[in-house]
């Protein structure tokens, strides 16, 4: 796979004049930004709707300017650096947060060539015959930043969030790569313009349902998104490996958090949800795939899987640490290695001339069965074992406490010398009811 994309060509970048591509990488910083300002109203809009509050609706028109506010504030506020910090690195760590989201989204395609002051140009920034793994490069680097900012900080709970970062990068990067490579082999490319040149008929998420659901699993824990959100847990750690960051590196760090979940719902859309194309409906007009239309429908599409991510953390509470390597290690990585292992099948079937729909047919009805009496029995065990645990614990409970309890019915036990004098019980109870 690696010398066929080696040896592929890109049509369409190199040949830009130099003023066209400046424009590009403004549009590109400008929709970044702007996205990231939409997100954070977005997303308090939403889950304030979900609480059945109102949310923002102060600063600007219905609250619309309220991100921009907090921005300029935590640019304007006072910066307090730990004395036992790590200063070159504690200086270093937000920008390589911030640096690696912003390139990650060089090589996503936002529409088809347009004209642009007279001259054909993609909407897109650049594209390399490796493009997939240019946006999975930039999200291992932007974790070093979380790493490196735990351990500068000088304090105990910045770098017990930093560990944790650095073990949901080996797992759950593990298994976003994995994902990947099913829908390598089904487009026969690794070029994200490719890729979406490949959905012309049929939008990736149907035929690789289960990498679109490993995948969605995953990014969510390497953007640190609620309910994976274990290297910030407030509840334990203050804040994470930031709590010692304020001002402007502090608003570094918000703005990578946000630009990630732009880039893996903007990387979601190109490799599974046929890109800058038309849903359905829309793509029986002529004109819906040319022009600047694709535009609308990208943005669409990635404003709906941030949607999903604002869903998840209005809606489920924090995994323990167990939970979330355990879903990493024993559940997505082997259910990709199968599924990858079906879709290689698959991909050898078409290449002796099977038609698609065949080839999918006897190679991944029988994947998908396997998978669903794989997770039945995981799901069967799991709950054996708490069956078990309930019932140790309901016994634990009859036996009582091991250490003393303060009565349930507030009554004041008796005197431990009236009961060894032998007093009557009524005098016992009297002296039990005064010295209540």
């Amino acid at each position: 796979m690696s010398a066929l994309a080696a040896t592929q060509d890109v049509p369409g970048f190199g040949g830009e004049p130099v003023w066209i591509v400046i424009i590009k990488v403004v549009g590109v910083f400008a929709f970044l930004v702007v996205m990231t300002l939409f997100s954070i109203v977005f997303e308090r809009k939403v889950v304030g709707r979900m609480q059945n509050r109102i949310g923002p609706n102060r600063t600007g028109p219905w609250g619309t300017l309220q991100s921009l506010a907090d921005g300029v504030k935590l640019a304007f506020k006072e910066e307090i650096i730990p004395l036992l910090a790590d200063k070159p690195v504690y200086f270093l760590a937000p920008v390589l947060s911030a640096v690696p989201a912003f390139l990650a989204f060089s090589v996503i395609p936002f529409g088809p060539q347009v004209s642009m002051f007279g001259h054909q140009t993609a909407l897109q920034l650049t594209d390399l015959p490796v493009g997939v793994l240019v946006v999975f490069a930039c999200s291992s680097l932007g974790v070093y930043g979380v790493v490196l900012s735990g351990w500068a900080s000088g304090s105990t709970y910045p770098l017990l969030g930093g560990l944790r970062s650095a073990a949901q990068m080996i797992s759950y990067e593990v298994a976003m790569g994995l994902s990947f490579v099913a829908v390598f082999l089904y487009a026969g490319t690794m070029s994200t313009s490719g890729i979406v040149d490949a959905q012309k008929d049929i939008w990736n998420f149907l035929p690789l349902c289960v990498s679109f659901a490993i995948y969605a699993v995953a990014v969510v824990g390497e953007t640190n998104r609620a309910p994976f959100d274990l290297p910030e847990a407030e509840s334990e750690l203050v804040g994470g490996f930031h709590t010692e960051y304020s001002s402007f590196k502090f608003a570094m760090f918000f703005l990578a958090e946000y630009i990630n979940m732009v880039t893996v719902s903007a990387l979601a859309t190109t490799l599974f949800l046929g890109g800058w194309r038309a849903p359905v409906p829309i793509s029986l007009w002529h004109g819906a795939n040319s022009g600047w239309w694709p535009l609308l429908w990208f943005v669409i599409k990635v404003v709906a899987c941030i949607f999903v991510f604002v869903w998840l953390r209005g809606t489920l509470p924090r995994l323990r640490y167990d939970q979330f390597m355990a879903l990493g290690w024993k559940t997505l990585i082997p259910l990709n290695l199968a599924w990858i292992l079906a879709i290689s099948a698959e991909h050898v079937l078409r290449d002796r001339g099977w038609p698609t729909w065949k080839a999918l047919a006897i190679v991944a009805v029988p994947a998908l069965l396997l998978i669903l009496i794989v997770l039945t029995i995981a799901e069967g065990t799991n709950a054996r074992r708490t069956a078990a645990r309930a019932a140790a614990d309901h016994a634990d409970a009859r036996q009582g406490p091991a250490f003393p309890t303060p009565p349930l019915d507030l009554t004041v036990p008796r005197t431990p010398k009236l009961v060894r004098a032998g007093a009557p019980a009524a005098i016992l109870d009297q002296k039990g009811s005064d010295d209540g």
